[in-house]
């Protein structure tokens, strides 16, 4: 058994984000294309003899106990499996918090795996992405590699051709959002434009990066943006650095622009870390 594993836990930008429906419980029935990227945490998760969960971290920000996403995915698959040894779980965090990024939900999904793996449970993928969408609604993604079409709570997942050769200069404000309160402040009827995601599915599965950049969009925008004026600056400042589409991912308020090279997206990104100190210039992933 090893007693030791390492994983890297990507975070991921919308491409497109719908939202199409509003369940009697309140949850919202979402449609959207998911892209996962270059940024990502590291998590390490190695096997305790005591009965407890530790959870550690280089982010001083972040909660070591309970209320991490990251700790209750131990404490879950504890529960679940009778999982007699305990976990040291240690994050190495790079992926801003509350950023629209599913950085929490990454983190989930990589201890999920990890235990799988240190407890030689060998449980088939979709049972860890079920695991995984009791904690929240992104994580069932995180256990995929590329892009996916989400439908759904956003659980209902298929993988799609990702957006290949996608540089990206993405800006995390220095604010968190709740996507809790977005989801609140949503007015569903009063969305006069709405994503097309099967054009955008198309223009993915052919490259076709003029569709791709023209087909970004994210109703949330709607909400985040009236509630955060900064969030349209950071838009409007990306836009004047020469990105050539610009849209926030998820609830906010990260921003992301694409820039048709490393280099202008380099440029673009040594003037906005000079206001923005959470400002990165990263690559979509779609896999080995």
């Amino acid at each position: 058994m090893n007693a030791t594993i390492k994983l890297k836990a990507r975070a991921k930008i919308n491409l497109t984000l719908d939202v199409v429906g509003k369940r009697a419980n309140g949850y919202h029935d979402v449609e959207m294309i998911m892209q996962q990227i270059d940024l990502y945490d590291v998590v390490t998760v190695h096997c305790l003899e005591k009965d407890e969960i530790i959870l550690t971290s280089n982010e001083p920000f972040l909660p070591l106990d309970d209320r991490n996403i990251a700790y209750k995915a131990a404490a879950l698959m504890k529960k679940t499996y009778q999982l007699p040894q305990g976990f040291h779980i240690h994050i190495d965090k790079h992926i801003p918090i509350a950023a629209g990024l599913a950085g929490g939900s990454t983190n989930a999904a990589a201890v999920i795996k990890a235990i799988n793996k240190l407890c030689a449970l060998n449980l088939p993928l979709d049972t860890q992405m079920s695991l995984g969408f009791k904690l929240g609604a992104d994580v069932p993604f995180c256990f995929l590699e590329g892009c996916a079409l989400a439908t759904g709570l956003g659980e209902i997942l298929e993988p799609i051709r990702g957006f290949e050769l996608g540089w990206l200069v993405l800006v995390k404000p220095n604010f968190g959002v709740s996507t809790k309160e977005v989801y609140t402040e949503l007015k569903l009827e009063a969305i006069i434009t709405h994503p097309r995601t099967g054009v955008m599915r198309e223009a993915l599965e052919q490259q076709n990066r003029k569709v791709i950049i023209n087909e970004l969009s994210n109703v949330l925008e709607t909400v985040t943006l009236s509630m955060y004026p900064k969030v349209a600056q950071v838009k409007a400042l990306l836009s004047s650095y020469g990105a050539e589409g610009v849209l926030m991912s998820g609830s906010g308020p990260t921003v992301f622009g694409i820039f048709s090279s490393y280099q202008r997206a380099k440029t673009a990104h040594k003037k906005l870390k000079k206001i923005y100190t959470q400002s990165y210039v990263v690559s979509t992933y779609n896999g080995k």
